[in-house]
């Protein structure tokens, strides 16, 4: 298994994408890129710890490719936002790539310079993997528990009808 990690906003969001696809077959909420050991929630949604909300994910590269979970998570979030998703607003809302060799790097920078060339004003930052802590167990698989949750009912139903409109392919 490959290993992949993506900031995007709220991580309840890109896991519930990122779950639909082909090839993935973990994917863990958590907190990365940030200076404090072990942080909460509520640290983090705090804005005090440097830490983003991101998604790990352990993918297949034989069914799915990292530049494919790149088209994805470009197209679920907007990486023209600094430190925005929605009403989601804070460093710990930014979109960021963790990448974990120096191939998920290049694939990535070619990716935002591709998207930059087109006129997009992308602030999507690419970083190496650095201080990633699962967060609580209530995150993970959140939406999936919770689908009436005010927060989830709003914002990933129209995230998971645009996956399956644009990405259907990558499908499970």
């Amino acid at each position: 298994m490959k290993k992949a990690m993506f900031g995007g906003g709220c991580f309840w969001c890109i896991e519930s994408v990122l779950l639909e696809l082909k090839g993935v077959h973990h994917v863990e909420s958590g907190y990365a890129g940030g200076q404090s050991t072990n942080p909460t929630y509520e640290q983090v949604c705090g804005g005090t710890t440097g830490h983003a909300e991101v998604v790990y994910v352990e993918f297949d590269e034989h069914v799915i490719h990292y530049q494919d979970l790149l088209n994805v998570f470009f197209g679920m979030h907007d990486p023209t936002t600094l430190n925005r998703q929605g009403n989601d607003v804070g460093t710990q809302y930014r979109s960021v790539i963790y990448f974990y060799d120096e191939s998920q790097k290049n694939i990535a920078t070619t990716m935002v310079n591709d998207l930059i060339a087109e006129g997009l004003n992308v602030v999507t930052e690419i970083q190496p993997v650095s201080n990633y802590y699962k967060a609580e167990e209530y995150h993970q698989n959140f939406y999936a528990k919770n689908p009436e949750q005010g927060y989830c009912n709003f914002a990933i139903p129209p995230k998971l009808l645009k996956l399956r409109q644009k990405f259907q392919h990558l499908l499970k």
